[in-house]
């Protein structure tokens, strides 16, 4: 009776071993692939012939940047002449995009400064509230003269910080405004 219900047990067991055996199989498979796939791509890099670089006399000595040489030949006087007279005016006057490269600079720099006064201003301002508040929240305030002057002082260090920075965003606006070209409008049509 034992040995029957043996074969009974290993005929349960043995499909069930069988049909989790296949899908381990086939992931190894896989796993053999995916790891058989990177072998062959490397050795194909390794194999890959590079392209050998030629070396010409521009890669070895390359040429000056636009640089013009003095020609020794010239005449002494005419050096002079150059050096003196309205060339002078030509190479000192600021070309348009020199011109446009400094407003540039100068409006991002007008920029960061409005931000970082706001930045004052606004602190300023939370600071004046909260010292407000507490003068105020005291049952005897009117007899505090020290926290007086100090919220004085300190709603004319606000009243400064504000025209400054008013001054600032005027001038912002006059540089921006500069700075920014006009669109011509097209003319409507009929």
């Amino acid at each position: 009776m034992r040995h029957i219900t043996m074969v009974r047990m290993i005929a349960l067991i043995l499909p069930l071993a069988c049909s989790f055996a296949l899908p381990l199989a086939a992931q190894d498979s896989q796993n053999t692939s995916v790891a058989e796939a990177a072998r062959r791509s490397r050795e194909q890099k390794k194999a890959a012939v590079k392209p050998a670089t030629v070396i010409t006399d521009d890669t070895l000595n390359p040429a000056p940047t636009s640089a013009p040489a003095a020609t020794p030949a010239a005449a002494p006087g005419a050096a002079d002449n150059a050096s003196t007279g309205s060339n002078t005016s030509d190479q000192n006057a600021p070309s348009a995009a020199d011109v446009a490269e400094k407003n540039k600079k100068d409006v991002e720099a007008l920029k960061q400064e409005v931000d970082a006064l706001q930045g004052e201003v606004d602190l300023a301002q939370r600071s004046l509230s909260l010292d407000q508040d507490a003068y105020y929240s005291k049952p005897d305030f009117s007899n505090d003269k020290d926290g007086k002057a100090k919220l004085d002082d300190e709603q004319a260090d606000l009243k400064q910080k504000q025209d400054h920075l008013a001054q600032l965003k005027a001038k912002f606006a006059e540089l921006g405004a500069a700075e920014e070209p006009k669109t011509p409008v097209p003319p409507a049509k009929p």
